[in-house]
């Protein structure tokens, strides 16, 4: 390789490593390990990685780079791919944004939403059995009314941020908040 081809390669190589080193520090949006963070920052521009070259690349061990590629599967940020003739399992990172981020945040928040409306529900069966309790004072009568009325109003939120994430999923949020084309 000439002297010239070699300077480009050098700075192809740090202009990937500056994309590589931001995507793996903001990672931890998405509740991942450093190891992980990097693994998908690395793959993301590769077209596709078996675990012995993610080993090789990054260093890790077998069982840190197993954990890892696990974690980006449940957060769908990277898929098992088949190859035809290989017996080795291959990976390739999710490079669709909008996709990684409608995975992953509408899947937390969907989880919000049950687990919080479950105990929210529950709550306000208790509340309404404490009112409807001969034995409680009226001073607990009110307080129970009071948490009833908070846990009825924190609804408004669960039944918004379920919309979010029907809007989201069915694409209709982009009618309001446009993906930027490409110029």
């Amino acid at each position: 390789m000439s002297e010239s081809a070699e300077k480009s390669r050098i700075k192809l190589e740090e202009a990937k490593d500056k994309v590589i080193g931001a995507i793996a520090e903001t990672m931890d949006l998405y509740g991942v390990t450093p190891a992980a963070a990097n693994l998908y920052a690395t793959m993301y521009f590769k077209e596709q990685m078996t675990l012995d070259e993610m080993r090789t690349e990054l260093g890790m061990s077998k069982p840190s780079m197993s954990t890892s590629v696990r974690k980006l599967q449940e957060i769908e940020m990277v898929k098992k791919t088949f190859t035809r003739g290989s017996r080795k399992h291959t990976y390739v990172a999710e490079k669709n944004f909008f996709r990684s981020f409608i995975a992953f945040y509408c899947q937390m928040w969907e989880r919000e939403v049950k687990m919080n409306l479950e105990a929210v529900e529950e709550a306000q069966e208790d509340f309404i059995n404490v009112i409807k309790d001969s034995s409680s004072t009226p001073e607990i009568v009110a307080e129970a009314k009071k948490y009833y009325d908070q846990l009825e109003e924190s609804k408004t939120y669960y039944r918004w941020l379920e919309n979010l994430v029907k809007s989201i999923k069915s694409g209709e949020i982009f009618e309001y908040l446009p993906k930027e084309q490409k110029e």
